[in-house]
């Protein structure tokens, strides 16, 4: 067990697991066998080693293999387990079934795919266009050192052409001025070929969290006489954590990448930089929660138009990493959308590029054991449009499930209605060249509307964002109390003793609440009367319910609707000072009040 796990920890995967095979199967046993091959993508070895840690040990397993053990099911196409898994952990439905369904009807393009190799052993993956001819990054260089992790050759670059059937040919090493002993992958050229980006690991390794580790770095290269040279570590690279995955803009101002670094969600996220006229870099920026997850987001590609596609596990996907694309608008990407069953697998699929005037292009995929380059031709689908989006606390920003959402035409007719789920979000069909009027609804919450206009394919960004207010948030004067219950705070309304008619300073007071009901059409109030214990009970109820309808008179009076109030006589039953006869003056006239409570 010792040997097996210092073989762990060194992430030899391969020899590890064979250790751990022979092991007695206890929870730790388990764990890293289900690790073993989960990190090196036999994920059917992997289901089976989380699905007996899960059978012996399902009350005591860390939330990171619930996460695992679903990949690795869906994986090998157990969606139904993978499913009923997910929704016992997250305590809300999910169902990868009707999410298929739904893509088909949103995603705008299809995909036909074929390998582009006659062998799916070469582990190639990171494909760039680089002029007439691409570059990859591949295990093929048997000459390399082995990798512990998986046994295989150190990455090296090559270059080849793609015939017009799709096969990869005239396969060459890349410049051995880039290769080295060490891994080097994705590169990424601009359109002159005269520069390059490309990520190499560390030769250092480093201690992290008890274990050693080359972090990946980004270099550049100039391509001067007919040779690569200026091999040149990027600035915002580290030996404490990985700088990987370049790509640029299609004006070529801007390098985006994925990184662990400090401040990233969880795993690995994407970030932009600003490359400056004179060759300087700004500092990096997070993409943000939009697309970034506590998970992985890698291999960003930037189409000619500006969106953002990347591989990720961490938004809802079938299994592995997905591929899916951002639209940006005004510079901010929008909710992204998985591209769907006809180029995503259950295993991992990354490393997406795309020439869009010809709809051509690659991905790689271990859809079949090993990293193997496709090749694809794009397809206009024909969609069912939506507007899409989710509903959130304006101020703390919190998913609101139980939100109602409402979509009306441009004639103010009701085109859809739903209360969003667990997730907050909802979904409408729409029509291309529309203006719509959405609106979210929720009890002690200020009621927000948006108006939309469709473009002419339809879409709205795919994502409208419902932020909307609590009373209590959006008003000083709305408070929620101890007990739970949301309160109007006004100044006290005084009657003369065993009246209940509207004197004037009570006027005054009614009149403030009078605009906030008007404020808020969809608000509801308690109007409850209590007087202070000096008469009998039966006395001071019917007192009370007086004073209580007198109050609701003069509201109806003033414009609001009868049936948006509840007037309701306490009596003495529900003193703020519980003094009974023992009250003085100033404790009776505390206990002799209107309140006014939310109830909507």
């Amino acid at each position: 067990m010792k040997k097996a796990d210092e073989l762990f920890a060194q992430k030899s995967y391969v020899e590890a697991a064979a250790m751990y095979e022979d092991l007695k199967q206890d929870k730790h046993t388990l764990q890293n066998l289900g690790d073993c091959y989960f990190f090196n993508s036999e994920m059917a070895s992997a289901a089976k080693a989380y699905g007996n840690l899960f059978f012996s040990h399902k009350d005591s397993i860390p939330s990171e293999y619930y996460f695992r053990y679903m990949h690795a099911l869906k994986a090998t196409e157990d969606y139904d387990k993978a499913d009923a898994l997910m929704s016992k952990h997250m305590k809300y439905t999910i169902d990868t079934k009707k999410f298929k369904e739904h893509l088909n009807n949103i995603v705008p393009y299809n995909y036909e795919i074929k390998p582009v190799t006659r062998s799916t052993s070469t582990g190639d993956f990171g494909l760039s266009f680089y002029g007439e001819k691409v570059v990859f990054a591949s295990l093929r260089n048997q000459k390399n050192p082995t990798y512990a992790w998986n046994q295989k050759p150190y990455l090296d670059l090559f270059e080849g052409t793609v015939s017009k059937e799709g096969v990869l040919e005239n396969v060459v090493p890349f410049s051995d001025k880039i290769n080295t002993k060490t891994h080097e992958s994705s590169a990424v050229f601009t359109y002159d070929g005269l520069v390059m980006y490309f990520s190499r690991t560390n030769e250092k390794r480093v201690e992290v969290n008890g274990e050693m580790v080359a972090h990946v770095k980004l270099y550049r290269a100039d391509f001067i006489e007919n040779e690569w040279t200026n091999v040149t570590e990027l600035p915002f690279s580290s030996d404490s954590f990985s700088t990987m995955h370049p790509a640029l803009s299609a004006d070529e101002t801007k390098l985006y990448f994925s990184s662990d670094r400090p401040g990233s969600l969880g795993s690995f996220d994407i970030y932009e930089v600003t490359i400056n006229e004179d060759g300087t870099y700004t500092e990096p920026v997070n993409l943000g929660n939009t697309i970034n997850t506590i998970h992985r987001e890698q291999f960003p590609f930037v189409g000619q138009d500006g969106t953002l596609y990347f591989a990720s596990d961490g938004h809802q996907g079938l299994g592995g990493l997905d591929i899916f694309m951002s639209k940006s608008y005004n510079e901010v990407f929008a909710k992204p959308i998985n591209l769907g069953e006809t180029i995503n697998s259950g295993m991992d699929d990354f490393s997406f590029v795309v020439k869009e005037d010809v709809n051509i292009g690659y991905l790689a995929s271990n859809r079949k054991g090993t990293d193997n380059l496709y090749a694809f031709v794009r397809t206009e689908n024909e969609r069912k449009f939506t507007v899409e989006g989710e509903v959130r606390d304006k101020n703390s920003k919190a998913l609101l499930p139980g939100t109602i959402v409402s979509l009306y035409d441009e004639n103010d007719q009701l085109i859809g209605q739903l209360v969003v789920g667990e997730n907050a979000d909802y979904t409408f069909n729409s029509e291309p060249n529309k203006r719509y009027r959405i609106e979210a609804e929720r009890d002690f919450y200020a009621s927000k509307t948006d108006y939309i206009e469709t473009l002419d394919d339809g879409r709205v960004r795919f994502t409208i964002e419902l932020e909307i207010e609590s009373y209590d948030d959006a008003e000083e004067i709305i408070i929620t109390k101890d007990d739970g219950l949301v309160y109007i705070q006004l100044e006290n309304i005084y009657f003369d003793l065993n009246k209940w008619d509207i004197k004037t300073q009570a006027a005054s007071t009614l009149d403030v609440l009078v605009d906030i009901m008007k404020k808020y059409p969809r608000m509801e109030v308690e109007l409850g009367a209590h007087t202070d214990s000096r008469a009998s009970d039966a006395y001071n109820l019917r007192l009370s319910q007086n004073r209580a309808t007198a109050t609701l008179e003069y509201l109806v009076a003033n414009g609001i609707s009868r049936s948006r109030m509840r007037s309701k006589g306490y009596g003495e039953r529900v003193p703020l000072i519980p003094c009974g006869d023992n009250c003085n003056e100033e404790q009776h006239a505390i206990n002799r009040r209107v309140e006014f409570i939310i109830l909507k």
